[in-house]
């Protein structure tokens, strides 16, 4: 007599781990589905399917599925790294971000600093000019542009030798 196959869903990866009958009621089923066997080998290989099964029946529904994820992440770390787990992984990032923190200082310092010494420098050359021009001659300096303006007196063009007013040219 043939016996009468149903067709039914396929077990969760924890009942197929641990070769049982997976019932409706499964405490695994919605967290470890049958496509990702992986992911329970490891938790169940660094916490046990007992212990992982007893934390699942005492936290609340909605928070299981980010307990699962904890674990798996968890238990992925300690087979990387049996020592520290995912401590260790915490620990490179926060080096990782002291470090680049330490080269975002020093480059922001740079920056301040060559920002500071061009407008260091703007305003030197803004009073070595300015006091050139207030003197009976020199050079106007346009501070935006970085460079003197085209009009430099010297003694052959200053203003009071020449003869638009009044003066002769000579000196």
């Amino acid at each position: 007599m043939a016996s009468s196959s149903s067709y039914s869903n396929p077990p969760c990866a924890a009942c197929k781990f641990l070769r049982r009958k997976c019932l409706p009621g499964c405490i695994f089923a919605p967290y470890f589905p049958p496509e990702e066997p992986q992911k329970f080998a490891n938790v169940h290989k660094i916490f046990g399917a007992s212990n992982v099964s007893k934390l699942l029946n005492e936290i609340l529904p909605h928070q299981r599925e980010d307990a699962v994820n904890s674990l798996a992440y968890e238990a992925e770390a300690r087979l990387k790294d049996p020592v520290y787990g995912c401590v260790g992984a915490i620990s490179v990032l926060q080096r990782q971000v002291l470090h680049l923190q330490k080269e975002l200082d020093a480059t922001n310092a740079d920056l301040m600093r060559y920002t500071g010494s061009e407008t260091s420098y703007l305003n030197q050359m803004t009073a070595q000019f300015g006091r050139m021009g207030r003197g009976g001659g020199g050079a106007s300096f346009n501070p935006n542009s970085g460079f003197p303006a085209a009009t430099y007196s010297s003694q052959w063009n200053n203003d009071s030798n020449s003869s638009e007013h009044g003066g002769n040219g000579s000196m």
